[in-house]
């Protein structure tokens, strides 16, 4: 089955219909540059423009960078304010014409992770958390999703984890590969001691590059790149939509 993933983000919302049962896209994806502001009306007409793009006329998944609990985006990272208490699902759903399905950005890259990537067939308790801009988390047991996790802003040595354990810190701060890494193993021991997952999936851009800062990451638990990268928050958001059809 095919359906609608788009993906907003803070600088652009992408979107492409997905063949469902393997992951890969059936159509280019396109991009759209977020407005400024990225209000929910303005972000919303993008979002028809996407749909209507596509001739699409069923269901559509739909990530954003917020929590989520039934529809409603009750943070906002990186998008305005004004997401914060919006009906997203509703205001979504006026602007595309199609029933939507709202989730947090982090736990779709994660559904598509565990459905087609590195967590596949992977049972017990999986950490997937994305090092970029930020640090994106998302949650499975026994492939079943725990929504809304922010383990990315854990507070390690008086400090949110992101201020030393995303790609944004190595780049602005000039570390070294080694440097970075022994940051990111102090994140991930952290965690490990706090809920000791059976698996962690590192992905974002950087887990491109794992070979350079895997080595000095000390955590005894698992640890694999992810697979799906790019694709993964469309990916997951269009396998979302099945609960809709």
């Amino acid at each position: 089955m095919e359906a609608l993933g788009v993906d907003i983000g803070g600088s652009g919302i992408k979107g492409a219909i997905v063949d469902t049962a393997s992951g890969k896209f059936v159509t280019e994806r396109l991009r759209i540059e977020t407005p400024q502001p990225s209000s929910p009306a303005a972000v919303a007409d993008v979002v028809g423009d996407i749909s209507a793009h596509f001739n699409w006329k069923s269901a559509i998944g739909c990530t954003v960078p917020a929590v989520v609990k039934r529809g409603i985006t009750m943070t906002a990272a990186n998008i305005d304010r004004g997401w914060i208490g919006a009906d997203a699902r509703s205001i979504l759903e006026k602007a595309t014409g199609n029933p939507v399905i709202v989730l947090n950005d982090a736990d779709a890259a994660g559904i598509a992770e565990m459905k087609f990537g590195a967590g596949r067939d992977r049972d017990g308790l999986v950490a997937i958390l994305t090092l970029g801009t930020g640090i994106g988390s998302s949650l499975f047991i026994d492939g079943k999703l725990v929504p809304n996790t922010e383990l990315g802003h854990l507070i390690i040595r008086g400090k949110d984890a992101e201020e030393r354990a995303t790609d944004r810190a190595r780049q602005e701060r000039g570390y070294s590969w080694k440097q970075w890494g022994k940051h990111v193993s102090e994140y991930l021991e952290y965690l490990e001691s706090l809920i000791t997952p059976d698996l962690f999936i590192i992905g974002g851009g950087v887990s491109k590059r794992y070979q350079k800062f895997f080595p000095y990451i000390k955590c005894k638990t698992e640890i694999v790149p992810a697979q799906l990268r790019n694709r993964a928050g469309i990916v997951g958001a269009a396998v979302a939509a099945l609960d809709l059809v």
